[in-house]
Formats: C-alpha cells, structure tokens, sequence
C-alpha cells in the first residue's frame, strides 16, 4: 500500500512512519504542520529511504490535502494529526477543535474523494471518560470530560459518520496512555523524567492516585497497523496493554530508575476536571490477532535511558515556548505544593 500518516513528524506519528517503512510499505508519505510538538528530527534516520516522503502542510487545507493524495496515488490514510495534551486544551481550547475536528474532517472528505480504500482514525481512551472499576468497551457512550477528549470524541463521530453515510472504509483506535522514546516533554513520563535529570520538582497532580494503563509507543504502532491490514471497516479497536498503574507509583519508579529521591515529587493543585481512571477492554483487537509485547517495566526503563542519553533533543524543546507553557501550567502550582516527604 501507499500510505499518508498525518502528524507523522509527531511521537506516535514517527514511530509510525518508521515502523510502516521497515515492514516494507510501497510509499508512506510524512504530513505534518510542524507546530510546536512536530520534530523531524524524530525521523532523521529515515530521509535516505526513497519510499519515504514529507510534505510540510497543514490537514485543514482542502486543497493541499487532495494535491497530496492525487500526487503520490494514497490508498490508506492514518490520522495521527491531533492536538493532544489536556493542560494545553484547559488553556486553549479552540486550537483543539480546529485540529482535531475541522482538520479531520477535511481529510475524510478529500480521502472519500480520492477513492481512498482505507482511512484510519486515531483516537484515545480519554473519550470515554472516567470510570470507576471495570473497562470501557468500543460500544460504550463516549463521556469526554477536557476540551482535548472532546475533539477526539468528535473527531471518531465524524469518522463513524463517514461509514454510515458513504460506507467510506473508516476505521478506528482508542489508545490508552503511550509512552517511548521521542515524546515531547509536556506529558506526563518524558516530563518527569526530564525534570528529574535536572533535579528539578515533578509537579504530580492532586493526590497522585489518578489511574492509567500504559502502553509502549511500539505496541500501539503495531496495534494500528494491525487494525489498518485487519480491522472491519466502520469499526472501533481499543489499544491497551493491561498496565494500570498509580500516577504516583509511575514517578516513583522513574526516580528509582534515576537514583533520585522521591522528595522531587511536588504534589500540586489538581487541574480541572481530571479524569479519575481509564481501562479499556481490548477483547476485539485481540480476537484478530494482536498483542501488546513490551512489559511496562522494561518499557519504561528503556524509555528512562533513552532520555538520559538523549539530553540534546530534549534540551533544545524545553525553551522558550515550552517554558512559557510550562509557567502557565505549573508555575503557581509549584509554588504552592508539598513536597513528598
């Protein structure tokens, strides 16, 4: 196949591109805006590769987006194109309902025109909600509580729309928490990593009780790969990996890994809204094929070295803007917190 990956210069986006081009794909062409969080230099490694294309653009320009799809004859599309981070969506949120809606629907219809045979949505778990026990189901009603599941809950009715209506192949994934090498440091472990290295406070929300399933970047790449080759259209595939863990259970192990002190974890102000616990029921995706081989513990250890060795990437992302951002978040809350004893 001929595929585009959007916001493939992006953290899933480029393990994506990567893992596409080494399973011997005919052509996977790179879309990328190139804000804040695109870096091309997560796919240095990969600018020799023939098959591989990047285009600097932006997916809500409908006429750009039909001139790549003609041009280098698509037959899939992966949408990783998103603005994807809950504290930047509580300080602005409408940037997250151009990207992920406006910009996904844009694609769905210059796809759908296109004769595009596969379109895949890449979404998250977040758009369910929180739930106290049990695991969300890909036929559960979506109960997005941030500005950013929002988008995405939107975004994947469009997409279902699309099926519905045109039977256009759409397909979607809802991933829970992915971490690996390459995330850009306002989440959660590239963050606290970071700052640890630098002695810095690890800035942990509220009681740090708050529950996630981790997933390895490289088992949700091969999870959506999976469901692009296998998935029934107009269907949704959770990505999980079984990996619940505590907040603050997950800070302590990367201060363990580190050899630093868990008085670096600052327990600040809760941000608004924050959703108590995710845990999806991956039962379909299982059931044609797929899954997870990456252990969290050796995932996260492996994910730790490769920021330790790694400090120029990092480094040169944690200025300026980031550090206006990171003010804007943290800074009152830093001020305010209590340190773990």
């Amino acid at each position: 196949m001929r595929i585009l990956v959007t916001g493939g210069a992006g953290f899933i986006g480029s393990h994506l591109v990567r893992r596409l081009l080494k399973n011997g794909y005919e052509r996977v062409v790179n879309l990328d805006a190139l804000r804040y969080s695109g870096n091309l230099e997560n796919l240095a490694d990969v600018v020799g590769d023939r098959r591989y294309a990047f285009v600097h653009g932006d997916i809500c320009d409908a006429d750009m987006v039909a001139t790549v799809l003609r041009e280098h004859r698509v037959e899939a599309v992966i949408n990783c194109a998103a603005e994807t981070h809950v504290d930047r969506s509580i300080l602005e949120p409408c940037g997250f309902t151009r990207t992920d809606v406006v910009g996904t629907a844009v694609l769905l219809e210059a796809a759908r025109s296109a004769g595009v045979r596969r379109f895949l949505q890449v979404s998250t778990d977040e758009v369910y909600g929180s739930i106290e026990t049990g695991t969300s189901k890909e036929s559960d009603p979506l109960a997005p509580r941030s500005p950013y599941a929002a988008s995405k809950a939107g975004a994947d009715l469009f997409a279902l729309s699309y099926w519905t209506t045109y039977r256009f192949p759409v397909l979607i994934t809802r991933g829970s928490n992915t971490y690996g090498p390459n995330q850009y440091p306002e989440k959660f472990i590239p963050l606290f990593v970071t700052n640890a290295i630098d002695d810095e406070p690890l800035p942990l929300y509220g009681d740090g009780r708050h529950r996630r399933d981790w997933l390895s970047v490289f088992d949700h790449c091969a999870g959506i790969e999976h469901v692009l080759r296998h998935g029934e259209p107009g269907s949704v595939y959770n990505i999980g990996a079984g990996n619940e863990r505590e907040n603050r259970t997950v800070a302590e192990a990367i201060l363990a890994h580190l050899g630093r002190p868990t008085s670096l974890i600052r327990f600040v102000q809760d941000r608004p809204g924050h959703d108590r616990r995710y845990a999806v029921d991956c039962a379909r995706l299982r059931a044609i094929g797929w899954a997870p081989a990456v252990p969290f513990e050796s995932g996260l250890a492996e994910t730790v070295e490769w920021y330790r060795k790694h400090e120029p990437w990092w480094r040169k992302i944690k200025t300026g803007e980031f550090r206006d951002y990171y003010e804007r978040a943290y800074g009152a809350r830093l001020r305010d917190g209590v340190s773990k004893a």
